[in-house]
């Protein structure tokens, strides 16, 4: 039985697994960070390759790593959306020449 930050729930706990994410409400409400998902996303996949679970506590395991990686995957496409915009706006000043 795995440990949670929560008192009263387990890690393993299907009926939670897919509401928690280590103090950060999802549904909306509040955004994990880019490396708070990457985390939980590695320990879901670790947890699933370890096997020795229930058909639904696996379910449930999946499909809260299917959550994580679309966080993760909208993290990203926002970073290179940003560096995409900032380097357009550098050739855009450099094409334009000196400014007088």
């Amino acid at each position: 039985m795995a440990v949670s930050d929560r008192p009263g729930e387990r890690d393993d706990d299907p009926e939670t697994a897919g509401s928690r994410t280590g103090g950060v409400v999802m549904g909306g409400q509040d955004t994990l960070t880019y490396e708070r998902a990457r985390d939980e996303l590695a320990d879901v996949v670790r947890r699933l390759e370890a096997g020795g679970l229930t058909l639904e506590e696996s379910l449930a395991l999946w499909e809260r790593g299917e959550e994580l990686a679309t966080i993760c995957q909208d993290w990203l496409d926002g970073a290179r959306a940003k560096l995409d915009a900032a380097v357009k706006e550098r050739a855009e000043r450099d094409t334009a020449g000196p400014e007088r």
